[in-house]
């Protein structure tokens, strides 16, 4: 009788130990996998925002690019309208 009650209780003990065992690794794996979750969306977040910083730093580049030839362009056809109106300018004094 005593063996049989000390199997029971070995017994309820083992069950009891198993399962705190396994609710135990449940909550650190619960918290293993929010904490990667977590790690994995603050990566996220920050790939994004680099993205966006690159691609707003090529946006602003090729404008001030751009804004820069239009500028050159236009000094350039005002530097040909002054030429020509030099030339013109010059030709009438000769052949005055």
């Amino acid at each position: 009788m005593v063996v049989v009650v000390v199997v029971v209780v070995v017994v309820v003990v083992v069950v009891v130990v198993v399962v705190v065992v396994v609710v135990v690794v449940s909550i650190v794996l619960e918290a293993a996998a929010a904490a990667v979750v977590l790690v994995a969306a603050v990566v996220v977040v920050v790939v994004v925002v680099v993205v966006v910083v690159i691609v707003v730093i090529v946006v602003v580049v090729v404008v001030v690019i751009l804004v820069v030839v239009a500028v050159v362009i236009v000094l350039a056809e005002q530097i040909v309208i002054v030429g020509q109106v030099v030339i013109v300018a010059v030709v009438a004094v000769i052949l005055y």
